[in-house]
Formats: structure tokens, sequence, C-alpha cells
């Protein structure tokens, strides 16, 4: 199984942690704890390949989890429809690009670790936001940070090219991805669905 190389330092640190516990029969039970540990990390930084649809009007999904928000973004006066995806610790971690495109604007805001299921971490959380430019339209994703370990990771720069269903990053452990799209697309989720990033049809272009 591949893992995010961000994963390493973790598994590392408690893979020696378990290994020390084990040497000493006195410690040797303990042990079992950092090992366990070491497994669900291994298993929460999976970075598994993922093949977007064949057609490219179809934009995919940034993240893997569950869509818990579609509705016009409040604070932009755009037209912009909103679809906000929350991860909980189980799901799949790595975030793809929705679209071919070029990387516009890039922008870090600091701010709160509220849980990430909740309406207010689109707006009052510690996030991540990048513009892409395909043709005329432009797509935004929010990486936004949740309560449990708050880091953010961003592997691009402004002016590079994604291709639809790329790696561009992590959030680490429960999150948030808020996804603005232009009103010319089609959105195909509704609240509740649940979908995988880089595979899973998020917009239809005319």
């Amino acid at each position: 199984m591949r893992i995010a190389r961000q994963g390493f330092v973790y598994v590392g640190v408690l893979a020696a942690a378990a290994l020390l516990l084990a040497f000493l029969p006195a410690t040797r039970p303990v042990s079992l704890v950092p090992l366990a540990l070491c497994l669900f990390v291994v298993y929460f930084f999976r970075d598994p390949d993922r093949t977007p649809p064949a057609d490219p009007r179809f934009w995919v999904s940034p993240a893997d989890g569950k869509v818990v928000y579609v509705g016009p973004e409040q604070a932009l006066s755009s037209g912009r429809t909103r679809v906000s995806i929350f991860l909980s610790i189980f799901d799949v971690h790595i975030n793809r690009s929705p679209i071919s495109g070029v990387i516009t604007d890039v922008i870090y805001t600091p701010g709160r670790f509220l849980p990430a299921y909740r309406e207010q971490a689109s707006s009052q959380n510690e996030q991540n936001e990048m513009s892409l430019s395909e043709d005329s339209l432009r797509v935004t994703v929010r990486q936004i940070a949740g309560v449990i370990a708050r880091r953010i990771v961003f592997s691009k720069k402004k002016g590079e090219r994604l291709e639809r269903g790329e790696r561009f990053g992590l959030i680490q452990f429960g999150s948030r991805v808020d996804v603005l799209l232009p009103p010319e697309v089609k959105v195909l989720v509704a609240v509740g669905d649940r979908v995988r990033g880089g595979e899973s049809a998020l917009a239809e272009r005319a």
C-alpha cells in the first residue's frame, strides 16, 4: 500500500516506540498501543490511485468524504455554488484537482479549529484556498483544517498547471474541503452523497 510521504515520520516514531517497548518483557503488552496507532497512521495516509471519468466535461471531487452542503456561497455575490465535503479520520485525505487548469491564486488564511463537519468551519477555520482557471471558467478549492492535528499540506505553486485528478495536497486528520463552482456548470451531487477524490463526478460542464 502506498502512503503519502507526510506519514513517514509518524509511522517511524510509532514503529520505533513499539519495538522499544516490545524488547523488554515488562513493557511488552504496552507495545501493542503504539503498534495499533502505527497501523492506523499507515491506513490514514494511504494514497490510492484514482482514474477520473473519461469524459472531460465531468469535473471530479477534490476529496473523499460525505457531502454536507450544496448551495450558494453566502459570502460572495458571484452566483457560485459551494459544495462542502466532510472527511472523517477514516477517509482518504489526499486532495486532487477537480479540473485541468492553471493555478491563478493561492491564499492561506489562519483561523479557528472548529469541528470540520460544522457549517461555521467554512468561514472560520484555518484554510488554504486555491483558484484554478480552465478557459474562461474558475473553480476554487478550500482545504479547511479540523479539530485534530490541524495541518494543511499544499504542494503546488501559483502558475502551475494541474491535470484533472492530480494530487495537490492533503489535510491531517479529519477535515473539510469546499469547492466553489461557477454558475455555468451543472452540480451532480446532493447532501448525503459519498464521493471519492479524483474519481466521482462533482459537476458537468456544458
